[in-house]
């Protein structure tokens, strides 16, 4: 099975690729959809994120209050691999049974999301890198109207590997900086290569 990875700095436009991709016939596994789940109430991550950082931390129903926990790790690079050592092994498991999922139903390519696949060190789990990229300043204009503040937004993005360095390291590069349609240009050479095997930087 090719294994895929997509991947790029907060706001630069992974989930639309990954639904671009998806609406083409290509199985999407998204890391972060699982950190959701495994952070759900009644988990072994939710109590040890408790364990952790407190058990105010928690919506009443059990699971991680992630609006609490963000301007903490964010703030606190020891509490983000605290954080990381909790949830990554536990997305790494989610994200291996949907591989054997999507294989036993016969499917011969899938795509892995990963926001913080660089970060993590597990580049050669993946056959292919796509990173996703635009300017930092969109970024900031994204998070920003998703509701951050701008100092908040640009925390994040130091949280994470620069888009250029990530953008070197990848076989395929969607630059999100134009319109819609533009980008969706790409993704369809983005899908030829996947389907074809003949990668370009794109």
């Amino acid at each position: 099975m090719q294994k895929i990875g997509l991947t790029g700095g907060i706001a630069t436009g992974k989930s639309y690729v990954a639904d671009a991709l998806r609406r083409n016939g290509i199985p999407i596994l998204d890391a972060d959809a699982m950190a959701h789940g495994v952070m759900a109430g009644g988990t072994e991550a939710s109590a040890a994120i408790a364990a952790r950082f407190g058990g105010e931390i928690l919506c009443p129903d059990g699971s991680v209050d992630r609006a609490k926990l963000g301007p903490i790790v964010f703030a606190d690079s020891g509490a983000r691999r605290d954080l990381e050592a909790i949830v990554h092994p536990a997305v790494r498991r989610a994200t291996a049974a949907g591989l054997r999922a999507f294989e036993l139903l016969g499917h011969d390519t899938v795509v892995i999301a990963v926001p913080l696949l660089f970060e993590t060190g597990h580049t050669d789990d993946y056959d292919r890198i796509v990173v996703t990229a635009c300017a930092p300043e969109r970024q900031i204009e994204r998070l920003v109207a998703r509701g951050l503040t701008d100092a908040a937004a640009r925390q994040r993005m130091a949280a994470q590997l620069p888009t250029e360095e990530k953008s070197a390291r990848a076989d395929f590069v969607v630059n999100t900086d134009g319109s819609f349609e533009e980008t969706d240009r790409q993704v369809a050479v983005l899908l030829d290569a996947i389907k074809t095997g003949r990668w370009t930087l794109g």
